[in-house]
Protein backbone atom coordinates (compact mmCIF):
# COMPACT_ATOMS: atom_id res chain seq x y z
CA UNK A 1 0.00 0.00 0.00
CA UNK A 2 1.33 3.39 -1.07
CA UNK A 3 1.93 5.91 1.15
CA UNK A 4 1.20 9.58 -0.14
CA UNK A 5 2.92 12.98 0.55
CA UNK A 6 0.75 16.01 0.26
CA UNK A 7 2.46 16.64 -3.05
CA UNK A 8 2.20 13.55 -4.32
CA UNK A 9 -1.61 13.22 -3.43
CA UNK A 10 -2.28 16.25 -5.22
CA UNK A 11 -1.19 14.91 -8.29
CA UNK A 12 -2.27 11.90 -8.21
CA UNK A 13 -6.00 13.12 -7.77
CA UNK A 14 -5.58 15.37 -10.83
CA UNK A 15 -4.54 12.75 -12.66
CA UNK A 16 -7.54 10.15 -11.55
CA UNK A 17 -9.84 13.00 -13.12
CA UNK A 18 -8.84 11.83 -16.58
CA UNK A 19 -11.22 9.19 -16.38
CA UNK A 20 -14.73 11.93 -16.31
CA UNK A 21 -13.22 12.74 -19.48
CA UNK A 22 -14.17 11.16 -22.86
CA UNK A 23 -10.49 10.76 -25.23
CA UNK A 24 -10.00 13.12 -28.57
CA UNK A 25 -7.32 10.89 -29.04
CA UNK A 26 -7.17 8.80 -32.78
CA UNK A 27 -6.84 5.17 -31.97
CA UNK A 28 -8.40 1.89 -33.48
CA UNK A 29 -10.41 -0.03 -31.14
CA UNK A 30 -10.48 -4.00 -30.72
CA UNK A 31 -13.81 -3.77 -32.45
CA UNK A 32 -12.72 -1.67 -35.64
CA UNK A 33 -9.91 -4.11 -36.20
CA UNK A 34 -12.05 -7.02 -36.10
CA UNK A 35 -10.75 -8.69 -33.67
CA UNK A 36 -12.99 -11.28 -31.92
CA UNK A 37 -15.86 -10.06 -29.51
CA UNK A 38 -15.69 -10.97 -25.94
CA UNK A 39 -18.64 -13.16 -24.48
CA UNK A 40 -21.56 -10.77 -23.68
CA UNK A 41 -21.68 -12.72 -19.82
CA UNK A 42 -19.94 -14.64 -17.38
CA UNK A 43 -20.45 -18.35 -17.83
CA UNK A 44 -21.43 -20.35 -15.11
CA UNK A 45 -18.52 -22.97 -13.61
CA UNK A 46 -18.65 -26.17 -14.70
CA UNK A 47 -20.04 -28.56 -11.97
CA UNK A 48 -21.92 -25.53 -9.53
CA UNK A 49 -25.43 -25.80 -8.36
CA UNK A 50 -27.94 -23.43 -10.15
CA UNK A 51 -30.75 -22.29 -8.65
CA UNK A 52 -33.79 -21.10 -11.17
CA UNK A 53 -35.19 -18.04 -10.09
CA UNK A 54 -38.80 -17.39 -10.11
CA UNK A 55 -40.18 -14.82 -12.41
CA UNK A 56 -43.89 -14.44 -11.55
CA UNK A 57 -43.40 -10.68 -10.68
CA UNK A 58 -46.98 -9.17 -10.93
CA UNK A 59 -47.46 -11.10 -7.25
CA UNK A 60 -45.22 -8.86 -5.91
CA UNK A 61 -48.24 -5.89 -6.31
CA UNK A 62 -45.56 -3.00 -6.62
CA UNK A 63 -46.41 0.67 -6.75
CA UNK A 64 -46.33 2.57 -10.67
CA UNK A 65 -46.03 5.49 -8.62
CA UNK A 66 -42.61 6.43 -10.21
CA UNK A 67 -42.74 10.41 -8.60
CA UNK A 68 -43.50 8.63 -5.43
CA UNK A 69 -40.81 5.78 -5.62
CA UNK A 70 -37.72 8.58 -6.54
CA UNK A 71 -39.29 10.75 -3.26
CA UNK A 72 -39.15 8.62 -1.11
CA UNK A 73 -35.62 6.75 -2.31
CA UNK A 74 -32.76 7.53 0.41
CA UNK A 75 -29.68 5.17 1.95
CA UNK A 76 -30.56 2.68 4.59
CA UNK A 77 -28.19 1.40 6.94
CA UNK A 78 -30.28 -0.26 9.69
CA UNK A 79 -31.88 -3.52 9.06
CA UNK A 80 -34.41 -5.94 10.60
CA UNK A 81 -34.04 -9.74 10.76
CA UNK A 82 -37.07 -10.63 9.14
CA UNK A 83 -36.36 -13.25 6.32
CA UNK A 84 -36.42 -12.21 2.31
CA UNK A 85 -38.28 -14.35 0.27
CA UNK A 86 -37.28 -15.67 -3.25
CA UNK A 87 -39.58 -13.73 -5.33
CA UNK A 88 -38.11 -10.45 -3.95
CA UNK A 89 -34.16 -11.74 -4.33
CA UNK A 90 -35.26 -12.93 -7.95
CA UNK A 91 -36.85 -9.31 -8.73
CA UNK A 92 -34.08 -7.06 -7.39
CA UNK A 93 -31.28 -9.44 -9.11
CA UNK A 94 -33.98 -8.80 -12.78
CA UNK A 95 -33.82 -4.72 -11.35
CA UNK A 96 -30.58 -4.60 -12.05
CA UNK A 97 -28.95 -7.12 -14.89
CA UNK A 98 -31.88 -8.31 -16.17
CA UNK A 99 -32.00 -9.35 -19.62
CA UNK A 100 -35.01 -8.52 -22.39
CA UNK A 101 -33.59 -9.44 -24.83
CA UNK A 102 -30.84 -9.82 -27.77
CA UNK A 103 -29.43 -7.82 -30.82
CA UNK A 104 -28.37 -10.28 -33.40
CA UNK A 105 -26.89 -14.08 -31.83
CA UNK A 106 -24.12 -12.70 -29.79
CA UNK A 107 -23.50 -8.84 -30.22
CA UNK A 108 -25.47 -7.33 -27.24
CA UNK A 109 -28.40 -7.27 -24.60
CA UNK A 110 -31.19 -5.33 -23.84
CA UNK A 111 -31.63 -4.92 -20.21
CA UNK A 112 -33.50 -3.53 -17.55
CA UNK A 113 -30.50 -0.54 -17.14
CA UNK A 114 -28.74 1.69 -19.96
CA UNK A 115 -25.08 0.76 -20.79
CA UNK A 116 -22.77 2.49 -23.07
CA UNK A 117 -22.69 1.07 -26.20
CA UNK A 118 -24.93 -2.24 -24.84
CA UNK A 119 -21.70 -3.56 -24.03
CA UNK A 120 -23.14 -4.87 -19.92
CA UNK A 121 -19.46 -5.00 -18.54
CA UNK A 122 -20.38 -5.78 -14.74
CA UNK A 123 -21.04 -8.95 -13.45
CA UNK A 124 -23.63 -9.40 -10.65
CA UNK A 125 -22.34 -11.25 -7.36
CA UNK A 126 -24.33 -11.76 -3.84
CA UNK A 127 -23.46 -12.59 -0.34
CA UNK A 128 -26.46 -14.39 0.20
CA UNK A 129 -27.23 -14.11 4.64
CA UNK A 130 -30.74 -14.57 5.17
CA UNK A 131 -33.52 -15.71 2.11
CA UNK A 132 -35.75 -17.85 2.30
CA UNK A 133 -35.46 -21.47 0.79
CA UNK A 134 -31.72 -20.57 0.04
CA UNK A 135 -28.59 -21.77 1.34
CA UNK A 136 -26.44 -18.47 2.77
CA UNK A 137 -23.73 -18.26 0.91
CA UNK A 138 -21.47 -16.65 -2.12
CA UNK A 139 -23.40 -17.06 -5.48
CA UNK A 140 -22.87 -15.24 -8.70
CA UNK A 141 -26.33 -14.58 -11.22
CA UNK A 142 -26.49 -15.66 -14.66
CA UNK A 143 -28.83 -13.61 -16.63
CA UNK A 144 -29.15 -15.35 -19.87
CA UNK A 145 -31.02 -17.81 -17.66
CA UNK A 146 -31.85 -15.59 -14.84
CA UNK A 147 -30.40 -18.20 -12.49
CA UNK A 148 -27.71 -18.23 -9.63
CA UNK A 149 -25.07 -20.43 -9.62
CA UNK A 150 -23.38 -21.19 -5.75
CA UNK A 151 -20.09 -20.46 -5.91
CA UNK A 152 -19.47 -21.43 -1.81
CA UNK A 153 -21.66 -22.03 1.27
CA UNK A 154 -21.07 -18.93 3.74
CA UNK A 155 -19.88 -20.05 7.29
CA UNK A 156 -20.22 -16.87 9.63
CA UNK A 157 -17.47 -18.59 11.60
CA UNK A 158 -15.40 -19.13 8.82
CA UNK A 159 -15.91 -16.25 6.20
CA UNK A 160 -17.38 -13.58 8.40
CA UNK A 161 -13.92 -11.67 8.86
CA UNK A 162 -13.44 -12.02 5.34
CA UNK A 163 -16.72 -10.78 4.52
CA UNK A 164 -16.50 -7.67 7.02
CA UNK A 165 -12.46 -7.00 5.60
CA UNK A 166 -14.60 -6.69 1.91
CA UNK A 167 -16.29 -3.87 2.92
CA UNK A 168 -14.08 -2.11 4.90
CA UNK A 169 -15.26 -3.43 8.39
CA UNK A 170 -18.48 -1.53 7.89
CA UNK A 171 -21.00 -3.63 10.09
CA UNK A 172 -24.03 -3.01 8.56
CA UNK A 173 -23.74 -4.93 5.11
CA UNK A 174 -23.73 -8.11 6.76
CA UNK A 175 -26.83 -6.93 9.19
CA UNK A 176 -29.54 -7.15 6.14
CA UNK A 177 -31.26 -10.24 4.10
CA UNK A 178 -28.13 -9.91 1.21
CA UNK A 179 -25.10 -7.62 -0.56
CA UNK A 180 -24.57 -7.26 -3.84
CA UNK A 181 -21.21 -6.79 -5.19
CA UNK A 182 -20.22 -5.87 -8.62
CA UNK A 183 -17.72 -6.71 -11.04
CA UNK A 184 -16.09 -4.91 -13.45
CA UNK A 185 -14.81 -7.09 -16.47
CA UNK A 186 -13.07 -4.42 -18.53
CA UNK A 187 -12.65 -6.02 -21.87
CA UNK A 188 -15.92 -6.71 -22.31
CA UNK A 189 -15.97 -2.50 -22.73
CA UNK A 190 -12.86 -2.06 -24.06
CA UNK A 191 -12.87 -4.24 -27.06
CA UNK A 192 -15.22 -0.82 -28.22
CA UNK A 193 -13.96 1.60 -26.01
CA UNK A 194 -10.60 1.60 -25.63
CA UNK A 195 -9.52 4.50 -23.21
CA UNK A 196 -12.90 5.40 -22.95
CA UNK A 197 -14.22 2.03 -20.83
CA UNK A 198 -13.29 2.82 -17.77
CA UNK A 199 -15.06 5.96 -17.52
CA UNK A 200 -18.53 4.14 -19.24
CA UNK A 201 -18.09 0.99 -17.10
CA UNK A 202 -18.24 3.96 -13.78
CA UNK A 203 -21.57 5.11 -15.45
CA UNK A 204 -23.02 2.11 -15.55
CA UNK A 205 -22.47 1.70 -12.03
CA UNK A 206 -24.94 4.79 -11.88
CA UNK A 207 -27.58 2.91 -13.19
CA UNK A 208 -27.26 -0.55 -11.80
CA UNK A 209 -27.35 1.03 -8.36
CA UNK A 210 -30.59 4.16 -9.09
CA UNK A 211 -32.68 0.79 -10.45
CA UNK A 212 -31.78 -1.20 -6.67
CA UNK A 213 -32.53 2.16 -4.92
CA UNK A 214 -35.91 2.47 -6.55
CA UNK A 215 -36.84 -1.15 -6.71
CA UNK A 216 -36.00 -1.62 -2.67
CA UNK A 217 -38.17 1.36 -2.47
CA UNK A 218 -41.27 0.29 -4.77
CA UNK A 219 -41.04 -3.09 -2.12
CA UNK A 220 -40.65 -1.63 1.18
CA UNK A 221 -37.05 -2.43 1.48
CA UNK A 222 -33.73 -0.66 2.12
CA UNK A 223 -30.36 -0.21 0.93
CA UNK A 224 -27.15 1.85 0.61
CA UNK A 225 -24.42 1.79 -2.03
CA UNK A 226 -20.57 0.94 -0.78
CA UNK A 227 -18.09 2.71 -2.44
CA UNK A 228 -15.26 1.84 0.39
CA UNK A 229 -14.44 -1.64 -0.64
CA UNK A 230 -11.24 -3.59 -0.23
CA UNK A 231 -11.05 -4.66 -3.61
CA UNK A 232 -8.81 -7.73 -2.84
CA UNK A 233 -10.97 -9.08 -0.32
CA UNK A 234 -14.01 -8.70 -2.03
CA UNK A 235 -12.14 -10.73 -4.81
CA UNK A 236 -10.82 -13.27 -3.03
CA UNK A 237 -14.60 -13.52 -1.57
CA UNK A 238 -15.87 -14.73 -4.90
CA UNK A 239 -12.56 -15.95 -6.38
CA UNK A 240 -11.92 -13.49 -8.65
CA UNK A 241 -8.44 -12.86 -10.18
CA UNK A 242 -8.37 -9.00 -10.07
CA UNK A 243 -7.47 -8.70 -13.55
CA UNK A 244 -9.64 -9.67 -16.38
CA UNK A 245 -12.83 -9.07 -13.37
CA UNK A 246 -12.41 -6.97 -10.37
CA UNK A 247 -15.50 -5.86 -7.68
CA UNK A 248 -15.60 -2.26 -7.15
CA UNK A 249 -18.80 -1.70 -5.95
CA UNK A 250 -21.66 -3.28 -3.45
CA UNK A 251 -24.82 -2.45 -2.06
CA UNK A 252 -26.32 -4.44 1.17
CA UNK A 253 -30.46 -4.67 1.14
CA UNK A 254 -32.06 -5.71 4.39
CA UNK A 255 -36.09 -5.00 5.88
CA UNK A 256 -36.28 -2.07 7.33
CA UNK A 257 -38.50 -0.57 10.29
CA UNK A 258 -38.80 3.06 9.21
CA UNK A 259 -38.97 4.32 12.99
CA UNK A 260 -35.64 2.27 14.12
CA UNK A 261 -33.82 3.32 10.84
CA UNK A 262 -34.24 7.03 11.42
CA UNK A 263 -33.23 6.29 14.76
CA UNK A 264 -30.58 4.60 13.47
CA UNK A 265 -29.23 7.00 10.67
CA UNK A 266 -29.34 9.46 13.38
CA UNK A 267 -26.94 7.70 15.31
CA UNK A 268 -24.80 7.28 11.93
CA UNK A 269 -24.89 11.24 11.68
CA UNK A 270 -24.62 12.27 15.32
CA UNK A 271 -21.35 13.94 14.53
CA UNK A 272 -22.90 16.67 12.72
CA UNK A 273 -24.25 18.23 16.17
CA UNK A 274 -20.82 19.25 16.70
CA UNK A 275 -21.44 21.91 13.85
CA UNK A 276 -24.24 23.30 15.64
Amino acid sequence: MKVYNDTELQEEIKDRRKYLLFAEDEFETDQYLKRPQPPLVKEAKAGTKKITLPKNFEDLGLTRDLAAMMYRRRSHRVYTEETMDLLTLSFLCYAQQGVKGRRGKKYATLRTVPSGGARHAMELYLLVLNVEDLEAGMYHYLPMTHELELLKAYDPEMDGATALSSVCEQDFCLTGNVCFYYAAVPYRCEWRYAIDAMRLILLDAGHVSENLYLACTAMGLGTCAIGALDTPTSDALFDLDSESETIFYAMPVGHINEAENEDGEQAFYAFLKDEE
